[in-house]
């Protein structure tokens, strides 16, 4: 099987993503873009890669990013239109922070909408990413004066799923004391050998979620969501929405850092990694 990896903006944690894809399957062609003028990609990607993508009667699944309009893409290349197509989302124009509501273009959240129209599976990187977009979809085509699409929400769920981005970790098992090992064996149910290559056990390749999941057709279950920490109280006034265009449903989602860092001298606790991406 020959896949198809198009990124239309190759920098940053698409570029990794891609390149970590390419690495671990044997089959595969990836032709991009320059990680510039983003606006611009998003707009005509789709042209470019018309005229760029070779042909191949052996492409069998196309993998992109949602920067690219995956619709005007497979209308230009027929070809292209046959395969399995898997869209992935690192983020989502419909709730994306702009500084003011006027200044959100239409026309991105417009092109990820049809994109996943036609995409076999819609693939996203975190629970939070996928709900915020398919709850936001109703209200984002009121914008449109009349004749409004109905429904695509209803649509686009079932072929969605979320597949953590993945990190590519060196081995440090060799490190980790005997029961730290013990533990992380048991919850993996993969023994880990200790040495070189440990993390080759421990970590899946991405490439077997696209073989078990994606490319069979299987809906595969969304991670379950880890229990939020407990909540402080939140001081009358404070706001947790740094989007003005959501103020209209606020959910202040605070945590104690106290209760992250309770019991990390325990010798069973796990390891928390904070990762606020940009806001």
């Amino acid at each position: 099987m020959t896949v198809l990896l198009l990124e239309a903006f190759y920098g940053g944690s698409h570029k990794q993503l891609v390149d970590l894809l390419k690495e671990e399957m044997d089959d595969c062609v990836l032709c991009t873009l320059p990680a510039k003028k983003w606006p611009w990609k998003a707009r005509t990607a789709a042209i470019s890669f018309m005229q760029t993508v070779p042909p191949n009667p052996n492409y069998r699944l196309l993998f992109a990013s949602s920067v690219l309009n995956l619709a005007e893409l497979v209308a230009l290349r027929p070809d292209l239109g046959k395969l399995r197509k898997i869209l992935y989302f690192h983020e989502n124009q419909l709730v994306y922070p702009v500084r003011k509501c006027q200044e959100r273009d239409f026309q991105y959240g417009y092109n990820q909408i049809l994109s996943c129209l036609v995409a076999d599976v819609v693939v996203f990187n975190s629970a939070f990413n996928m709900e915020s977009f398919l709850t936001s979809i109703g209200k984002f085509m009121k914008l449109i004066p009349d004749h409004r699409p109905k429904d695509l929400e209803k649509i686009i769920r079932p072929k969605c799923q979320v597949l953590y981005f993945p990190v590519q970790f060196p081995d440090v098992s060799r490190f980790m004391p005997e029961h730290k090992r013990a533990h992380l064996e048991k919850i993996t149910g993969i023994k880990s050998p200790g040495g070189a290559g440990g993390h080759e056990g421990l970590m899946q390749p991405m490439s077997a979620h696209l073989d078990r999941g994606l490319c069979e057709g299987h809906p595969a279950t969304p991670p379950e969501t880890p229990p939020s920490p407990s909540a402080t109280p939140e001081k009358p006034g404070a706001s947790g929405s740094t989007n003005p265009c959501q103020e209209g449903d606020k959910q202040h989602l605070t945590f104690n850092p106290r209760d992250v860092s309770r019991g990390a001298d325990d010798a069973q606790s796990p390891l928390h990694v904070v990762w606020p991406h940009r806001w």
